[in-house]
């Protein structure tokens, strides 16, 4: 998943990310915006091909994947960029280990009935903990609540009522999506309504892992999800990816998989529970973990693995003076591939705006570089493989960076841009981070433009782009882009606009180009993005982490030690 849109609340203008005249002031040194020669005609080209059926959904390890890395490169090498991968190629060589699940059968044990559990329409079915096949015989289910072990905020959601942690070694444990903040956001324990890592499926599939589950059921929710069953079915069928670890245990347990909400509700009635009573005392820190007593998981599927070779594909514009230090713009190449046909026939999951339009981007910011003066520092341009399988080219990288991290200055991810018209405001994702956001004020007051806070960062949005492995490990990276208030029919309109890309095409085969796309909110913020780059290559300014921000710490052991 990723942070696919960026809606903004108009209630939530951030006029006091600095004072007015810091926010607005140019720093001294520093030049005017220049003017980048964003091309409409261009961007629509370069998504169309590169969404088109002929690229297959641009699968990791595919054919098509040469085909996307071709395409990347020959842009690169017009716009002028040199090859900025490892031993001064264009790439950087990503050992990922495919997981296919191999006929899977489970079934519930329901009291004195049993329940075959449809895939796809009951649970997904998964796994990135096993290397060979799973066999499930009557196994317990333990509703775990949240998932959430927080011992900075006093929250152990597996303590038992005797205050020791239960043992769920080997059982499968049920938990819900999001925060325990979720429903209840003036508790503010877990940061009100905005979601932090412990709200991702990818934490509780970590955390019940560390403790020895065999399996997770996450409660799918469309509300606490931020996305409806169609995507999550169709994000968890088939092949799944990791980077090869020594460690499996470290990642998941052996069964990942979600169940739908009707399907929990009839798990937890067998059991004599009352769903929406548990989900109210699993928002407090007095909950406990639940057997859900007869009930329990039977079945098998076979797995079977292989290592394949993805590839980030990064180019690089030497800076003049200042080589060694590095300005990055990063986007994902990959997509879905080919799947499930939809109702229409179709089973390519072509990705146009996720993420046709972030590969468009780099091509036309490397054009615009490359146009310009030399910049003091570099510019590195970065194409991360298998996001879409869990950030993991963005992961690798930052394991395995080819610039060092140290001197990484700053940076922007661009994910599922703007293609519905010019917006008046600047939506950020995970506002108060950075002093990137302050860059980002300046030049957006250029265009009459408000920054705004995202509108529903319950949905974890700050978690879930490419940028995140690289905020882990203390680079101050910039997530914005077009709010909802359109400039044409207004935040109304706006916002119906982005909820239908969210229902009708979000990671389905219907993501596909369109002759009838808006470029102007893309080149408005094309141009704030390379306004942000060009300030912070030609500076001797550092973007700094707020005092607050819980990713400052890694930063300042990173320039320690450079």
């Amino acid at each position: 998943m990723k942070n696919f849109l960026k809606f903004a609340s108009l209630a939530l203008v951030l006029p006091l990310i600095m004072s007015v005249n810091d926010t607005i002031a140019r720093p001294r040194g520093i030049a005017a915006p220049a003017t980048a020669q964003i091309s409409t005609q261009r961007l629509s080209d370069d998504i169309k091909e590169v969404s088109s059926d002929a690229f297959e959904g641009r699968g990791v390890g595919t054919r098509a994947e040469i085909k996307t890395i071709d395409f990347l490169v020959r842009g690169f090498t017009a716009a002028g960029f040199a090859p900025g991968g490892t031993n001064g190629g264009w790439t950087q060589e990503v050992a990922l280990r495919k997981f296919n699940i191999i006929d899977p059968h489970l079934s519930l044990n329901l009291g004195a009935r049993t329940k075959e559990l449809r895939e796809g329409e009951d649970i997904t079915i998964s796994t990135r903990g096993s290397l060979s096949d799973v066999h499930i015989e009557n196994v317990p289910l333990v509703f775990v609540g949240y998932g959430v072990t927080a011992p900075e905020r006093n929250w152990n959601d597996y303590k038992g009522a005797d205050g020791r942690d239960i043992d769920v070694s080997g059982k499968i444990v049920v938990m819900l999506i999001n925060d325990p903040d979720y429903y209840e956001p003036e508790l503010n324990i877990f940061g009100g309504k905005a979601m932090t890592y412990y709200g991702r499926w990818t934490y509780k599939y970590e955390e019940a892992a560390r403790r020895g589950a065999l399996g997770v059921m996450i409660i799918h929710e469309t509300g606490p999800a931020a996305y409806g069953w169609a995507t999550v079915k169709n994000s968890n069928r088939g092949e799944k990816l990791d980077i090869v670890r020594e460690n499996l245990a470290t990642v998941g347990p052996k069964l990942e998989s979600w169940i739908s909400f009707a399907q929990a509700q009839e798990i937890f009635g067998a059991a004599g529970a009352d769903l929406e009573n548990l989900k109210a005392q699993a928002r407090t820190r007095d909950f406990h973990p639940i057997v859900l007593n007869n009930v329990s998981l039977n079945g098998h599927f076979g797995v079977r693995t292989q290592i394949i070779r993805s590839h980030n594909v990064i180019a690089r514009l030497r800076g003049r003076t200042r080589p060694n230090e590095n300005v990055i713009y990063t986007a994902h190449w990959d997509h879905l591939g080919i799947g499930s046909p939809d109702a229409t026939g179709d089973n390519i999951f072509n990705g146009a705006q996720d993420n046709g339009t972030g590969i468009a981007a780099l091509l036309e910011l490397s054009r615009a570089f490359s146009r310009g003066p030399r910049p003091e520092r570099s510019v590195v341009m970065i194409a991360f493989t298998a996001e879409e399988s869990g950030l993991l080219g963005s992961e690798f990288y930052a394991t395995n960076p080819v610039y060092p991290l140290a001197r990484t200055v700053a940076g922007i991810n661009m994910d599922s841009l703007n293609v519905f018209g010019a917006a008046r405001n600047i939506s950020v994702t995970g506002v108060g981070q950075s002093q990137m956001e302050d860059i980002l004020a300046r030049h957006a007051n250029t265009q009459n433009r408000v920054l705004t806070s995202e509108d529903k960062p319950e949905n974890g949005h700050f978690f879930r782009s490419d940028h995140f492995p690289l905020v882990k490990r203390g680079v101050p990276m910039l997530v914005a882009g077009s709010g909802v208030d359109a400039v044409n029919g207004g935040a109304e309109t706006g916002r119906s606009k982005r909820e239908d890309y969210v229902t009708n095409r979000y990671h389905q085969p219907s993501d596909e180009w369109s002759s009838d796309w808006d470029y102007s909110g893309m080149v408005q913020d094309l141009q704030l993005y390379y306004n942000i780059g060009r300030e912070i290559a030609n500076s001797r300014n550092w973007p700094a982490w707020r005092a607050t921000s819980e990713f400052k710490a890694a930063r300042d052991r990173s320039l320690a030690g450079h």
